[in-house]
């Protein structure tokens, strides 16, 4: 694929915003904190000049950075794997280029395709955390006519829904609109910045952290074969008789409600995966959630809160359970993690945090490669991650809606997402990441199983 950049630009706030240090919470830096690619495809009418859509971009953006001001600034190491955020309106990189393809050279955008890296910002971490911005947008233009918008966005300082949040508003003004939802940054509502509790709180030992299970017979050549990205789609008929499945089988849901889409999809990824990667019986596995604890907390915590306040949480089993165990068996193991979240556990994870000497060996910029201490989450365990309930269509920046829109590249053995289909069918699209030899059987076992 052939992309010319045209021009790169720093777009900073359109109006002086607050400078100065702001402490982060502990979930800001835990987990992902490097960049979380997005991207969105649309065909704009012919009366839409590249050069105006490009103003109107970065117009609108200058304009948004100055309610989000935190997201024009730069991340400061401040020692022990532990960083601030300087507000200080540097700005956001922007990036213009041109493809020589059309959309549909784009294969029905497979995130898969290779030419998805360079419709995608880069982000060069081998720099000082200070010198990278914590957005990167590249405008394409491609020679049908269509563009690309795909964006970073620092996971230090917004979390999925944060993310979207930021997004939506951006479009809202580059339609003319004004701002919604005000987006509120003050991290001491999750005591951001401050010490340990003392004396401990009575819920302070309820926090568990474990090191993920590693692979048995596990050698460091299978960390390093090559990962491809998958989108499939379950129909809504297919994940209606899932849920059936999981709900009439094992020993039914607790508290009597029936399994969600997530609790039943996950754990139904969760088997396939199991079998696709040849698990033994005795195998480990085990699958992180993110939970959103921004209405488990009490008081819930302010509309508009910018920042992170997702977290893992993990639902843990033997492979062999999971194959030869019904649906209702997974998804109850994903329920009983899901429902250890309440406001007593969100805040023993924060002193749990607080009281950590190094952060680092939590931090996904450190624990790709596991060693004695760090974890390392790919085979024989998933991440999956939902979108499920997030306004993640229907981005509008004056010129229509996206034809498509997607989670962009990623290359973690284990890695999922789960969208709902575009067209409100129902459907729900499960984007993962697994080592090519298990990708086939992977797609053969989560249809199998459904038929």
């Amino acid at each position: 694929m052939t992309v010319t950049f045209k021009g790169c630009y720093t777009v900073r706030p359109m109006e002086p915003t607050w400078c100065g240090r702001l402490p982060l919470s502990e979930w800001d830096q835990i987990g992902t904190i490097t960049h979380v690619n997005t991207i969105y495809f649309y065909r704009p009418s012919q009366n839409w000049l590249f050069s105006t859509i490009a103003t109107t971009l970065k117009d609108s953006l200058s304009r948004v950075l100055v309610p989000f001001y935190t997201l024009a600034g730069r991340l400061h190491w401040i020692g022990n794997g532990r960083f601030e955020l300087e507000c200080n309106a540097m700005g956001v990189r922007f990036t213009e280029a041109e493809s020589s393809l059309t959309l549909e050279d784009l294969h029905n955008f497979s995130p898969s395709s290779d030419e998805y890296q360079y419709l995608i910002p880069n982000v060069e971490y081998t720099l000082s955390i200070h010198e990278l911005p914590l957005v990167l947008v590249q405008l394409t233009r491609f020679k049908c006519g269509g563009i690309s918008i795909g964006l970073k966005i620092s996971h230090a300082i917004a979390d999925g829904p944060s993310a979207l949040h930021f997004i939506s508003e951006w479009a809202r003004l580059a339609r003319g609109e004004p701002l919604q939802t005000t987006p509120f940054h003050d991290r001491k509502v999750l005591r951001g910045g401050e010490p340990p509790l003392v004396p401990q709180p009575p819920y302070h030992d309820k926090w568990e952290f474990n090191l993920p299970p590693l692979l048995l017979g596990e050698t460091e050549e299978i960390r390093k074969k090559k990962t491809t990205l998958a989108m499939i789609k379950l129909s809504k008929n297919q994940v209606e008789k899932l849920r059936k499945t999981a709900n009439e089988s094992w020993h039914g849901p607790s508290n009597g409600r029936g399994y969600t889409r997530y609790e039943t999809v996950t754990g139904h990824i969760w088997r396939s995966a199991c079998k696709a990667r040849g698990h033994k019986q005795d195998q480990p596995t085990v699958v992180g959630i993110s939970v959103d604890s921004r209405c488990r907390m009490q008081p819930p915590l302010p509309k508009g809160y910018f920042g992170n306040a997702t977290f893992d949480v993990v639902a843990t089993s033997l492979a062999g359970d999971l194959m030869s165990k019904p649906l209702g068996y997974a998804s109850s193991r994903i329920r009983e993690a899901v429902e250890k979240a309440t406001d007593e556990y969100v805040r023993s994870g924060i002193e749990f945090f607080k009281k950590k000497e190094d952060l680092t060996m939590f931090q996904d910029l450190h624990a790709k490669i596991r060693t004695e201490a760090r974890p390392f989450y790919g085979n024989p365990n998933l991440g999956v991650i939902s979108w499920l309930t997030l306004p993640i269509y229907g981005v509008d920046f004056g010129w229509g809606k996206e034809v498509y829109m997607g989670p962009g590249t990623h290359d973690l053995d284990g890695d999922s997402l789960l969208l709902p289909g575009p067209d409100g069918d129902g459907s729900v699209l499960v984007a993962i990441c697994l080592l090519e030899n298990h990708m086939d059987a992977f797609k053969e076992h989560i249809y199998e199983d459904i038929m």
